[in-house]
């Protein structure tokens, strides 16, 4: 992104022409025994607080991963529950739908209940700090599970009802839908993908400040002695495309949804129209237009002012600094849940078999995991360019 489309108020970017002509002081190198935070045997407060977060997080992903072995320590013993395989090929990922319970079931107890105990080294105040090979295991293996458990484990399912649950939270009440049963939508399969993902947010949290930890960077902020403010130049200067790119893929997903409930059957038939209208599945495809539309307008707030300084006709909060996590944490959610939306569609059997829709249409849907990616970038090139000095390590850039 150019410095001219920074905001004058931004003075803590590494790209600022607002920032300080002089910059700190480095912290000193890190000596043995030190703090990795701070690079003195000391920690301040803020160290405190940042080794707290690395921490309770640490513990919290060990509990979930516990509980969630149990469970399937009793799908192996119960042979009942397990969640995915052909049984419950409707709900059931790509990675996932061809695993019998009988394998499944056991492979899944033994990796989650592997997993806690790597958490738990991760975890505390005295974390293990081991060799090179070592801890290049633990990473891959740390990573591969949240990724499995991020990306591998949800279905379109959870995309599909994250756009319409404005609807049914609204319509809830007057009993609108009327053909909706919540208790079939809401199932066990669905429940465990929501799991799923709260379990690889945290899991994520803690590999990421262990990794942090391990190299003697800021488990906060992942800076280091050698960090320096131009580091996160190049994934700034990928900010505009990858948010171009966030914004049209849904919008061309919207476009033919609007189309739809004006009459128009853009790319479909006739036919399909015609049952999209008697069905009432026409007014499903509008409100997830509508959700399509809404979050293709605040991804572009990534690289707008307004995405940083609430707009004058924000009521209340006009002037004010928004806050990073209010752009980050709703793009971190959206982010996997896209890409295994899209993973999903492409693997889809009935894909080859769909009748009345065109392959223009079709591949407007095959490009959900490059618009996952592209929001990925577009998020983490924000998130840099406004993070400003931590309150860990007090380091900039």
């Amino acid at each position: 992104m150019s410095t001219s489309q920074q905001p004058a108020s931004s003075s803590s970017s590494p790209v600022s022409p607002a920032a300080p002509e002089r910059p700190p002081e480095p912290p000193s190198r890190t000596s043995p025994g030190s703090s990795p935070e701070t690079g003195s045997g000391t920690p301040t407060g803020g160290t405190r607080r940042g080794i707290g977060a690395a921490v309770w997080g640490g513990y919290a992903a060990a509990v979930w991963a516990a509980v969630y072995g149990i469970v399937a320590l009793n799908w192996t013993i119960s042979g009942k529950g397990f969640p995915f395989g052909p049984d419950a090929f409707t709900r059931s990922s790509p990675l996932l739908r061809e695993v019998s319970p009988q394998a499944g079931a056991p492979v899944f107890a033994a990796v989650l209940l592997v997993t806690t105990v790597a958490l738990l080294a991760m975890a505390g105040r005295h974390a293990v700090m081991p060799g090179r090979a070592l801890r290049v295991s633990l990473l891959a293996f740390g990573w591969t599970v949240t990724a499995v458990l991020l990306v591998g484990v949800p279905t379109v399912d959870v995309l599909a009802l994250t756009g319409y649950a404005p609807m049914l939270i609204l319509g809830a009440p007057f009993g609108w839908p009327s053909d909706v049963d919540y208790s079939r939508v809401l199932d066990w399969s669905l429940l465990n993908q929501f799991w799923s993902l709260a379990g690889g947010f945290l899991l994520a949290f803690a590999v990421l400040s262990w990794q942090r930890r391990s190299r003697g960077a800021c488990s906060r902020c992942g800076r280091d002695d050698d960090h320096r403010p131009g580091d996160g130049l190049r994934v700034l200067a990928w900010s505009r495309r990858a948010t171009i790119t966030a914004v049209v893929i849904p919008l061309l997903y919207a476009a033919s949804r609007f189309a739809w409930a004006v009459h128009i059957p853009l790319g479909i038939d006739d036919a399909m129209l015609r049952f999209l209208w008697d069905s009432g599945a026409v007014w499903a495809g509008l409100g997830l237009a509508s959700f399509a539309t809404v979050g293709a307008i605040l991804t572009l707030g990534l690289v707008r002012r307004w995405g940083e300084v609430f707009p004058r006709w924000v009521v209340g909060l006009a002037g004010r600094r928004v806050p990073v996590k209010l752009a980050v944490i709703p793009a971190a959610y959206v982010v996997p849940i896209v890409i295994t939306g899209g993973i999903g569609i492409m693997t889809s059997p009935e894909l080859v078999n769909m009748t009345g829709y065109s392959p223009v249409l079709i591949a407007t849907h095959l490009l959900w995991p490059l618009w996952g990616v592209a929001l990925a970038v577009a998020t983490y090139a924000y998130y840099l360019r406004r993070r400003g000095a931590c309150r860990t390590c007090g380091r900039e850039g």
